[in-house]
């Protein structure tokens, strides 16, 4: 009888990564343009590591392994914080 074999996502869309950090998609897209949640490209996709989550949660309870927290980070580079950017979509 075969065993099952557990194996975590080392990739996530930007729809799953939104879903798991449990904000909307335009925020993820948000986060990705700003540097705090790091993504790779394979082929013509866009793929977000779940190293990378976590190391944005990390951050944001200061608890960051090295680095400063995503909104530290923002800040030096002279960005807004993230709740006053505002996304604008053409209609």
């Amino acid at each position: 009888m075969a065993k099952a074999v557990t194996v975590d996502r080392l990739l996530y869309t930007r729809v799953e990564a939104a879903h798991a950090l449990g904000v909307s998609r335009s925020t993820i897209y948000v986060l990705m343009a700003n540097g705090s949640v790091p993504s790779v490209r394979i082929g013509a996709s866009r793929r977000v590591p779940s190293e990378g989550l976590r190391r944005y949660i990390a951050g944001l309870s200061g608890d960051a392994p090295s680095g400063a927290p995503p909104g530290k980070r923002a800040k030096q580079v002279g960005q807004q914080p993230l709740w006053k950017i505002r996304v604008r979509t053409q209609m």
